[in-house]
């Protein structure tokens, strides 16, 4: 009879101690309005167990119920205490103090390691200072030609599929974007657009979404547990051919650097020398050579930047295609402008073209407002930290930053916040009231280095579909878009992209192979 009240003790003193040293957090969590349909004990868990479509709703929900509650909600997934804050000014506090990403980007560490995005502070901070020189405006703006062919492809390709009715594109600007980054980080030319089933591109796909369902769905995160269910073995597999193709390229470059004896690390950097390497070489150069970064540490880096730059600029110019076909009067629009800039040549697009293209940039800033393809990041709180509008953040919670919300919010948008306005972003209309209320590539210290190359990405690929198709469906009734969407680390459309080309006119390079 002792034992069964010493096994009943026991956890009950635990549970008593545990709550005692936690009391300064559940004093200052219940100063905070909940999320609705918050339940004891699991909190908003059960909100969370369905397909990432569900996921992304649920947050959406979340997001709307922080506007009713001037920018901040609590919820509790189980014992962990998370906020959700969508406020401007808050979130500029936020984003420049708390600058420890969530134990939830474990997941996402055990495909790309300590790749700077994700990795703890300490070796973030060194890492960064390496990563800035390697995308100075001057790098960046000489991979615009490795763009602009590849983005002619794309347009090729699409083209040939149009007028055979709606069609996923998803797979052919993943492709796009995949080729470009191979390109420009590696010196590789994978030629995914020409292989459907590129293993890199698949794999890479797959893995994305087993790190969502990791996320969200609290049975599949013990390690220990995870082994027993089936998405372990396939989540091995993508690893395995994500890892071995970037370490191949990676031992091939430093055969090749050693060969041409190219490492010269004692000499002073002169950007114009490098406008032809790729970040490879340029990670190897400014990290130190053969003393500087580890083949590991190399592998991290140019993983990183191959999952977030291929899938970002992908799912933008997804959206904005979506967007052209609901809203044929702003398409052309779009239109009339590339007409103005290219004519009817069929010259490459050109860094000079970035400039020149005003209105197809207010469109995609107004795509990436209403689908920013990182709608929420999240940082942890590691010491009480007081807002600006008067709360509290107790230490040992964390903060979902709705990037998803802050976009849609409209006591900083107006009340036509919701709706698809490109002019918007017109010079004398553009008028925030808070720099952190537009932030697609995130702010503060941690922003999102590589957002000029995405950008000249995005704008190159767009340019070059549109002069030679025209994008069609289902005519939008209303101002706002109404897309499905899902959270695959990124936020995409659940149906892939779904639209019709109709073509405006055929490349010579492709009537003459015809």
């Amino acid at each position: 009879m002792i034992i069964v009240w010493l096994l009943l003790a026991v956890p009950l003193l635990w549970l008593v101690a545990f709550r005692y040293r936690r009391r300064r957090m559940y004093a200052l969590a219940s100063r905070i309005a909940g999320g609705k349909e918050e339940l004891p004990f699991i909190g908003i868990t059960h909100k969370f167990t369905g397909t990432t479509e569900d996921i992304m709703s649920s947050l959406k929900d979340l997001s709307y119920t922080a506007m009713e509650n001037d920018g901040l909600i609590r919820g509790w997934l189980g014992h962990i205490l998370y906020f959700l804050a969508l406020d401007p000014v808050d979130l500029e506090v936020v984003l420049k103090t708390c600058l420890e990403k969530d134990d939830l980007h474990r997941f996402l560490r055990k495909i790309i390691g300590y790749g700077a995005i994700f990795a703890p502070v300490s070796i973030w901070r060194p890492r960064r200072k390496i990563l800035v020189p390697a995308f100075s405006p001057k790098i960046v703006e000489g991979f615009v030609s490795v763009f602009a062919e590849q983005s002619l492809k794309l347009a090729g390709k699409l083209g040939e599929r149009a007028g055979a009715g709606k069609l996923s594109v998803w797979p052919f600007i993943s492709s796009y974007t995949l080729d470009s980054v191979c390109e420009t980080a590696f010196g590789v030319k994978i030629n995914a657009q020409d292989d459907e089933k590129s293993p890199f591109l698949v794999e890479l796909n797959n893995i994305l979404q087993l790190v969502c369902e990791r996320i969200f769905h609290l049975w599949l995160q013990p390690d220990w547990l995870y082994k027993f269910f089936p998405q372990y073995r396939k989540h091995k597999h993508c690893l395995r051919i994500l890892h071995g193709f970037t370490n191949d390229v990676i031992m091939k470059k430093r055969e090749e650097l050693k060969a041409a004896k190219r490492l010269e690390t004692q000499r002073e950097i002169d950007l114009s020398d490098y406008s032809n390497k790729t970040f490879l070489d340029l990670l190897i150069h400014f990290s130190g050579g053969e003393k500087g970064y580890s083949n590991m540490e190399l592998r991290e880096e140019i993983l990183t930047l191959t999952i977030a730059a291929t899938d970002t600029s992908a799912t933008a110019v997804g959206y904005t295609l979506m967007l052209m076909a609901k809203y044929p009067h702003i398409q052309e629009k779009v239109l009339e402008e590339l007409d103005e800039v290219f004519g009817d040549s069929d010259r490459l697009f050109e860094k000079e073209d970035l400039l020149r293209l005003k209105y197809l940039e207010r469109v995609i800033k107004e795509t990436l407002r209403l689908f920013p393809p990182v709608p929420f990041i999240i940082r942890k709180v590691e010491e009480e930290i007081t807002l600006p509008s008067g709360r509290v953040l107790p230490a040992g919670s964390g903060v979902v930053v709705s990037i998803w919300g802050t976009h849609r919010n409209p006591k900083y948008w107006g009340p036509d916040a919701e709706k698809f306005d490109p002019d918007r972003f017109l010079p004398e209309r553009f008028n925030l009231k808070h720099p952190c209320a537009f932030m697609p590539f995130s702010s503060g210290p941690r922003n999102c280095i590589g957002y000029q190359y995405a950008l000249m990405s995005i704008k190159t690929a767009l340019s070059s579909v549109l002069r030679y198709n025209r994008v069609v469906s289902d005519k939008e009734a209303c101002a706002t878009p109404q897309i499905r969407v899902k959270l695959d680390i990124m936020m995409k459309a659940v149906d892939g992209y779904q639209v019709a080309l109709e073509r405006r006119r055929t490349p010579r390079s492709c009537q003459e192979k015809s």
